[in-house]
């Protein structure tokens, strides 16, 4: 089955943002590894790095996804 593109963007942002996380869980479950560049390592270790420095700063993903979804 292929969807269009013109199609997804019909989609309200909800359930676009459903659809790419389906998405992601079917690549995810196919336990590739995916190499990352340096620019992605150096992005991730930025990250960590704020998150040791100030944790109280993050919040869990079943929120930041609540407030997306919020959002559409």
């Amino acid at each position: 089955m292929v969807i269009a593109l013109e199609d997804i963007r019909q989609l309200p942002l909800g359930q676009r943002i459903q659809l790419v996380e389906d998405i992601w869980d079917t690549v995810v479950a196919e336990d590739a590894d995916f190499p990352l560049s340096g620019a992605q390592m150096d992005e991730l270790d930025r990250r960590r790095e704020e998150l040791q420095a100030n944790p109280a700063a993050a919040i869990p993903w079943s929120e930041a996804k609540a407030r997306l979804l919020a959002k559409a």
